[in-house]
């Protein structure tokens, strides 16, 4: 049977490493101080004070090995003892990270070109009524968070006219590889938890050519036994659709209805696995070192403002039992026939307090983290809005050159994309011509990436320009450099605008015969 069949601890143990990576990665991610806290162990509830979750759990024989793992984590530490609140500041900036790398692959969408003009608009009309590149640049940036992400196809006739793709996180599924290639998965996602810890999971299991559905009913940390997928009303919906061995036709049978994208490989910490790797990895204790540096920061704008000492002769008191007070705005006080403090004026009661506030040393050590924690990612500063101080405008070119390690991460991450969006537009009007009746397909399926970066407009005009002027290119050519994401029906259409715009009575090439040339003698 493809699902368990039996109570079994859950997740299961195998992938217990990869599960404390998520949690790990996911805190940075959501951006929570209290995640964090409770990741590294500052809330005494999951690991211990400071400890590094990077495999603490895991057997050390050598002498002292505990203490080495015992890594020190400025979110690992609790709140003083009397302080009412925490004043740990968190700077989100592996939020940044995931979002710029999302943005540097999918802010422009590739083009998706396959065999037959039916078949290609019908593939159009589904990325744009799907939400195709949405969903894209959501799983590019969970996949830079979490080191992998799972795109999913399917259908809803009761929802849509057509098939959908959803995104899907790496800490709810269970894959099984082969040949680094995905070869079957097992998502789950916690329905409800009862009040007597009763835990109702949905279980869903891909492989080729087939669906499985199934629901069980265990405790937090116990699948529990399966039970009948109409005991709850998310799962009901399945119940119709599965058969005697609970699943249904994935009606794809060249591969599954799921597709895993890793963000970066190797992975550096779980040797000859065929996960990937989150940006995060290796530089997280950095991330910790910037909020530590941020907090110190705040810390000193709150103890360095200034206050005023007075002595008790200027207070006015409230009443017996009261107190006093003073007021800082008042503008006339009454003499006092007494002696000054030694070495002040006559006049001279008040002791005014201000502390220094390292503003330039706080500012220089988070910005030199901040450089290193990018570096460590794979990204350049400039990437991030980090200005380089000169003020003047730069050409595409310096932009590369400048970006230049943005590009190259971003260059080896469409290298892992391209398997994946070849797939989907098969899988996608394998079940539109399966599900919806349409008579379309897939063939040749090609893949082309923007550049990645504007060219400047007024640069960009003057070399067709130059071009124009030495009758080296041709109108379809100006088209095209001005519009390189245009297709050929557009370019085809402002082709033939311009020229009734120009008067310009030029013939179609395809509509032409032969054309006679006149030979080196001046023939006609």
């Amino acid at each position: 049977m493809p699902l368990p069949d039996h109570d079994q601890e859950w997740p299961p143990p195998h992938i217990r490493r990869e599960m404390r990576l998520y949690e790990e990665w996911g805190a940075w991610y959501a951006g929570d101080p209290d995640r964090l806290a409770d990741v590294y162990g500052a809330s005494g509830a999951v690991h211990g004070i400071g400890l590094d979750p990077k495999g603490w759990d895991r057997p050390n024989k050598s002498f002292g090995g505990w203490l080495q793992r015992a890594a020190r984590y400025f979110w690992g530490t609790p709140v003083p003892a009397g302080q009412v609140r925490s004043t740990k500041l968190h700077v989100p900036i592996a939020g940044d990270i995931s979002a710029t790398s999302a943005d540097l692959l999918f802010s422009e969408p590739p083009t998706l070109r396959i065999a037959g003009k039916k078949s290609q608009a019908r593939l159009d009309k589904i990325l744009r009524d799907a939400g195709v590149y949405g969903a894209l640049l959501e799983a590019a940036e969970t996949s830079s968070a979490y080191g992998g992400v799972y795109l999913r196809a399917g259908w809803d006739t009761e929802m849509y006219d057509h098939p959908v793709l959803s995104v899907l996180p790496p800490d709810a599924a269970v894959p099984e590889f082969r040949y680094g290639k995905l070869a079957a998965v097992t998502f789950w996602r916690v329905l409800a938890e009862d009040d007597d810890r009763q835990v109702w999971r949905h279980l869903e299991r891909h492989e080729k050519g087939r669906v499985y559905h199934g629901l069980y009913l265990g405790t937090p940390d116990r699948l529990g036994m399966q039970v009948p997928l109409e005991d709850h009303p998310e799962t009901a919906i399945y119940a119709d659709q599965v058969d005697e061995s609970g699943g249904f036709d994935s009606y794809y049978p060249r591969g599954l209805l799921v597709s895993y994208v890793p963000n970066m490989r190797p992975h550096r910490l779980i040797r000859g696995t065929s996960l990937g790797r989150s940006d995060y990895q290796g530089v997280e204790h950095l991330m910790d070192a910037l909020d530590e540096v941020w907090t110190s920061f705040m810390r000193d704008f709150r103890i360095g403002k200034g206050r005023v000492i007075v002595p008790d002769i200027f207070l006015d008191s409230l009443g017996r039992g009261q107190g006093a007070s003073w007021d800082p705005d008042r503008e006339i006080y009454a003499g006092l026939g007494m002696l000054p403090p030694p070495g002040s004026a006559a006049n001279s009661m008040l002791t005014l307090t201000q502390f220094a506030i390292r503003v330039k040393e706080h500012v220089d050590g988070g910005k030199a983290l901040a450089a290193q924690i990018l570096r460590g990612a794979g990204y350049s500063a400039q990437s991030f809005g980090e200005a380089d101080g000169s003020g003047q405008a730069v050409t595409a070119t310096e932009v590369h050159s400048r970006e230049r390690k943005s590009f190259s991460t971003r260059g080896r991450k469409t290298g892992y994309w391209n398997p994946t969006l070849q797939w989907a537009p098969d899988v996608l009007l394998s079940i539109d011509r399966a599900v919806f009746g349409q008579k379309v397909a897939a063939d040749k399926i090609e893949v082309h990436w923007p550049d990645g970066i504007q060219p400047d407009p007024e640069s960009l005009g003057r070399t067709v320009e130059l071009f124009n002027r030495a009758q080296a290119m041709s109108l379809e050519t100006k088209i095209r450099t001005l519009h390189p994401e245009w297709d050929d029906h557009q370019v085809i259409e402002e082709r033939n605008r311009l020229r009734d715009e120009l008067g310009l009575n030029v013939p179609d090439p395809d509509t032409l015969g032969d054309v006679l040339v006149p030979d080196a003698a001046g023939d006609d």
